[in-house]
This record gives structure tokens, sequence and C-alpha cells, in this order.
């Protein structure tokens, strides 16, 4: 059984290895013909080329990306609502931009500080339902005063937001 099985797998090698070879003649004759059918063909007359049209294009403007900001659609603006009372600061207007929460007083303070050193009029409130000291950078009157300022904030405080002062 064992010869059979060995017999067989010579035959099968020996095909693989004679069978699939192409030969450097194939390849030769290939060539010749493509040579004798490109001397056979006509040559391509020449025809005149007429151009297209090209079409008028208005030149683009570009703007800074500075310009173009545009505030709209406010009510789509998500507002916290939350009764915070002042720990630390001049008092705060109907919306506020919040840039930190801390539950320790200490790391809020600290953040009051650089704020206020950026020329920010900081302060620290407290949210007694849970327990966090929020940093407010500003604070205004108006939603799209808010939404201005956190826009602006965002660029140093990503997750800065907005806060609605319920009294």
């Amino acid at each position: 059984m064992k010869k059979y099985i060995v017999l067989c797998a010579g035959i099968c090698l020996a095909m693989l290895l004679t069978g699939c070879k192409s030969s450097e003649s194939a390849y030769k004759k290939a060539y010749e013909k493509a040579q004798a059918q490109s001397q056979t063909q006509q040559p391509v007359v020449n025809t005149p080329v007429v151009q297209a049209e090209t079409p008028v294009v208005t030149p683009v403007v570009t703007k800074p990306a500075n310009q173009t900001r545009v505030t709209d659609n406010l009510d789509n603006i998500t507002v916290r609502q939350e009764r915070v009372s002042v720990i630390n600061g001049t008092g705060l207007s109907n919306f506020s931009v919040v840039v930190g929460s801390f539950s320790v007083i200490a790391n809020a303070e600290g953040l009051q500080q650089r704020l206020k050193n950026a020329g920010y009029p900081a302060q620290v409130v407290k949210n007694e339902d849970r327990n966090m000291y929020r940093v407010v950078a500003t604070t205004f009157a108006t939603k799209g005063e808010a939404v201005q300022s956190r826009d602006e904030l965002r660029a140093t405080y990503p997750d800065a937001w907005l806060l609605y002062y319920t009294r």
C-alpha cells in the first residue's frame, strides 16, 4: 500500500514540474506575431482636432474662518438648569459659562484664579444637590452672548457648557 502512495505522489510531482512550464519559444512566437501585426496595420490618418469651448468659471473668493462664524438657532443650544449659590464672586446673571466642576473647593478656586489672571471675571458657585463646585468664567443676561463666550472659551476649555441660573 505504501508503494502505491509513494508511486502516485512521484507521478503527481513529475506532472507538476513538467506540465505547467512555459517555454521560451512560446514567448518568442507571441512576440513575432505581434511584430507582424504591427507592420501590416494601415497608418493612422491625422484628422483635425476640434477644441471644445472652455467653460467660464467664476473665481472662488476665500474668506478666513473667523469671518464666517454664525450663531443662529439659539433654541437648539443645550443649557443646564441648576440651583446654585455663589461661593466666591460678584453674582450671576441668567446665563453663565461653566468651564470646570470640582468636588473640592480648593481645585475650583485654583481654576478661578487662573481665569482671573487671564482677564475673566471668574466665580465659584456650588450646586448643593450634587455637592459640586462649578467654576463660572463669564455670565450674561442673554443666551446669545453666553453662547458666543462659550464658543471662544472652548478653544482652551473644550468641555465648557452653559448654565441657566435659577434663584
